[in-house]
């Protein structure tokens, strides 16, 4: 009799993505924990909806299926310890008909240090440390958290981003401080921002040279009639690349300006979320605000305006 084949094995077996997966011998897996000093026996959490216990063990053995080094488990394991706080709704984002999923931005010098990339294609393929960091997330949610689409998961369509949503920021050419300093933190302080995503909406300009039409266009993108934000506040991350970063710059604006005017552009009027989209007849009459930047589970209650201070901005706007 043949040997059996180990990569066709796991594949035949519900514990991959569809993916081939390094497969998890015990010396490997002693390898992969040569990453943490903590107790392998060390419970993280339980992932839901299935609620079957994370250890460290455990969560080395699916980073390293998904093909990681092992200086890459402390970000994995900080990573999916975030995604287990209560008000990311883990077990929410896991069982949706909609295509969400969870996306980390990694600051700081230990994601220079592990090779993580934040510059052209950072979305893509091509980069280990972005794509297993990601991978060996998505694994633990299918393996340990059941979330598996048409049993633990009721998504319609699902999304790229659930294989893989693990990235940095273009620190060597962004003109601003990175997302973690804009939210309190030291440039020299290693930090994980995640943020529960649908996926992602390219917004091509290649003419705007001045802030205006460029936020104009990319406020568009996030207010789109179809998109989920429109109606119930949710995360919402705004990446712009250099280019469109430095003509803001040039024209003054700090990353909070962007933010702030986004905010101020990125909103619908109660006729046109009538018109379609996922408009409930016994929503309150109020603009929901596209948060771009906000990228924590903490709602962003300053990015909600009611019509009268809408119309009362827009008044103001107009006569000045």
């Amino acid at each position: 009799m043949a040997p059996a084949d180990e990569f066709e094995f796991f594949l035949k077996k519900p514990w991959s993505d569809g993916l081939p997966v390094v497969t998890p011998t015990e010396a490997r897996v002693q390898w992969m924990l040569e990453g943490t000093r903590r107790d392998p026996e060390e419970l993280i959490g339980r992932i839901p909806p299935a609620l079957a216990p994370a250890t460290v063990r455990t969560v080395a053995i699916h980073a390293l299926m998904a093909g990681c080094a092992p200086e890459y488990l402390a970000v994995v394991l900080d990573g999916i310890t975030l995604m287990l706080r209560e008000e990311f709704n883990l077990n929410g984002v896991q069982g949706t008909m909609h295509g969400v999923a969870p996306l980390m931005i990694v600051n700081g010098p230990y994601a220079r240090r592990i090779g993580l990339h934040g510059g052209n294609g950072c979305f893509g393929p091509g980069f280990r440390a972005n794509a297993s960091i990601g991978r060996a997330i998505r694994l633990m949610l299918l393996n340990l958290g059941g979330g598996i689409a048409g049993i633990g998961s009721a998504t319609v369509f699902g999304t790229p981003l659930r294989y893989t949503a693990c990235i940095t920021e273009n620190t060597e050419r962004s003109p601003w401080e990175t997302l973690a300093v804009s939210r309190g933190y030291r440039p020299d302080e290693d930090v994980i921002t995640c943020a529960m995503v649908e996926s992602p909406r390219l917004c091509y300009d290649d003419a705007s040279q001045e802030p205006e039409p460029l936020l104009t266009g990319i406020a568009d993108s996030m207010t789109a009639m179809g998109s989920w934000n429109m109606h119930v506040r949710s995360d919402m991350v705004v990446a712009m690349g250099p280019e469109h970063a430095t003509i803001c710059a040039r024209a003054g604006m700090t990353r909070a300006d962007v933010h702030r005017r986004l905010c101020e552009l990125a909103g619908r009027t109660v006729r046109e979320l009538r018109r379609g989209g996922n408009w409930r007849a016994w929503e309150s009459p109020s603009i929901y605000l596209a948060c771009p930047g906000a990228t924590t589970a903490a709602r962003q209650p300053e990015c909600r305006l009611s019509l009268r201070e809408r119309a009362r901005a827009f008044a103001e706007r107009k006569t000045t």
